[in-house]
């Protein structure tokens, strides 16, 4: 029976090459591998299966630096163990229906019920990004939702051999490329939750991938979440300079200015005059205004203006005192 999302039906053998390497055989996980290049040798085969591969070729991608002459017997072992491993013999009967042949100075390897996360992965991948480029969205939709579920992580995590990295970043293009359509789709939509889960697979394939920092910055920018607009900056802005040593793009940064709201300009306070009673440690003085003859004098304390035009009062004689006789 075959699920809707990934395609698995009841295959004689199963292989998961995406995250942990898996292989199934009629039902029972293969865990003991002969020691030596046994396992390698099968999942070159596998990815590479309908084809007859050199002897030349094989040792490039398993034994790096070797030359492969005729006294290295490093291939003609590892086969042999992959056959009492998976009882591939050519010529048996084995229920696994894996053989493995020597053809013309190299092997080649037929499975006859295989189920591969990898084959199914780029099926629906391909097949939803023909239909994104012809206008179906619900099937493009569908599609690569199915393959983005079925990619548990990077190609044979772990492997360090120059042909798993090829392959790996291929894989890993393909992945990205179609998230980028889900995202843009989720966007259009408006679809916010749809949009953070396609984004949150995205970073965990690629930290460093500037467009879905933006397309997070936009989403709760036009939601007013302020806050995490900057935080998501922020970390974009982080991980870009302490991994690769660059700044983020300048659309970034423009972006950053766009969705946050401009600060209000700083508006200079009223200055209140200054006065005597809002100065500590001074007292008020009277106010002045000027005397018809020109002198200052304190309002409230000045005599009145005719006492001050006749002029002062004559002395007054103190009790007992004869005032002098004027002169004349």
């Amino acid at each position: 029976m075959t699920t809707a999302v990934t395609g698995i039906a009841r295959h004689a053998v199963r292989i998961r090459f995406l995250g942990d390497f898996e292989l199934t055989v009629n039902g029972a996980p293969v865990r003991r591998w002969r020691a030596g290049k046994a396992r390698g040798l099968f999942q070159y085969l596998v990815i590479h299966r309908g084809q007859t591969l050199t002897r030349d070729r094989l040792y490039e991608a398993l034994w790096p630096g070797s030359d492969g002459s005729a006294g290295d017997s490093s291939l003609k072992v590892a086969a042999h163990a992959l056959r009492r491993v998976l009882d591939a013999h050519p010529d048996g009967t084995g229920e696994s229906g894996i053989r493995l042949h020597y053809r013309d100075f190299g092997y080649a390897l037929d499975i006859a019920d295989l189920w591969s996360d990898v084959d199914r992965f780029q099926e629906l991948a391909h097949t939803g990004l023909r239909a994104a480029a012809s206008g179906d969205r619900p099937l493009a939709r569908e599609r690569l939702r199915s393959a983005v579920a079925l990619y548990h992580g990077e190609f044979l995590r772990g492997e360090r051999a120059d042909w798993v990295a090829e392959h790996r970043e291929y894989l890993r293009s393909l992945a990205l490329r179609a998230l980028d359509v889900l995202r843009a789709d989720a966007a259009e939509r408006e679809d916010f939750p749809d949009l953070i889960e396609v984004c949150r697979r995205t970073l965990g394939i690629d930290r460093h991938h500037e467009e879905t920092y933006r397309a997070l910055m936009t989403a709760h920018g036009v939601r007013g979440e302020h806050a995490c607009v900057r935080r998501w900056y922020e970390l974009c802005a982080r991980r870009l300079r302490d991994d690769l040593a660059v700044a983020p793009s300048r659309e970034t940064d423009r972006l950053l200015h766009a969705m946050l709201p401009a600060r209000p300009a700083a508006v200079p306070p009223r200055t209140a005059p200054v006065t005597a009673a809002a100065l500590p440690g001074l007292r008020p003085r009277a106010a002045r205004r000027a005397r018809p003859d020109g002198r200052a004098v304190a309002l409230g304390l000045a005599a009145p203006t005719a006492r001050l035009r006749a002029g002062p009062p004559p002395p007054t004689a103190a009790p007992g005192l004869v005032p002098p006789a004027r002169t004349q």
